[in-house]
């Protein structure tokens, strides 16, 4: 009976301990970046969204968890100017893409975690735009106080099919990507 006393007694305090090295870390928003490209079949257009609040999970020095929320009204193109920036604004936070007055954040939350070395992880998250959630894969990169990755989101797979040529015929050269591209670079 003693022994089975100091067993769980054992058990609780490697579980307390285990338990007690998680550490989450606030994502600085302001430091972070999320670049975007979204390419059609005569170019491409880029832009940056901004990240509203954020924060990443560890056990010891290995990654853990993470959930982040995406201020989709930032969203802009920064490879034009003007007149045709503020066109290309207002069309990706339309009812055609985005529509951001109505789905103003979109956000990602790590399901799984998988350790392919010291400083690189392979995350599957769930990523939530226009209120449909979907898993995404990819690998990030933790250094220090800084986490890179990059991947590429199907848009159609959050009801956002403008000019998409799999599901509208004879759009020629006005074809747009179902993809695009996103580099995150976080500092916490």
């Amino acid at each position: 009976m003693k022994n089975l006393k100091s067993i769980a007694l054992a058990l609780v305090v490697v579980f307390a301990t285990a338990t007690a090295s998680a550490q989450t870390k606030k994502v600085d928003a302001t430091a972070s970046t999320i670049n975007w490209v979204g390419k059609k079949v005569t170019g491409q257009h880029n832009g940056t969204v901004n990240l509203k609040a954020g924060t990443l999970i560890f056990k010891g020095d290995k990654l853990a968890g993470g959930t982040f929320t995406v201020d989709m009204t930032s969203l802009t193109a920064t490879d034009l100017t003007g007149e045709y920036q503020g066109k290309l604004n207002g069309h990706l936070k339309s009812e055609d893409f985005f529509g951001t007055e109505k789905f103003p954040t979109a956000t990602l939350v790590f399901k799984t975690i998988a350790t392919k070395s010291k400083t690189l992880y392979t995350v599957t998250a769930d990523l939530t735009i226009k209120d449909k959630t979907n898993p995404v894969t990819f690998d990030i990169t933790v250094n220090g106080n800084t986490a890179t990755t990059a991947f590429n989101v199907d848009r159609t797979k959050y009801d956002i099919k403008y000019g998409s040529g799999s599901f509208f015929d004879n759009l020629g050269d006005k074809a747009i990507s179902n993809e695009f591209e996103l580099a995150v670079a976080l500092k916490f």
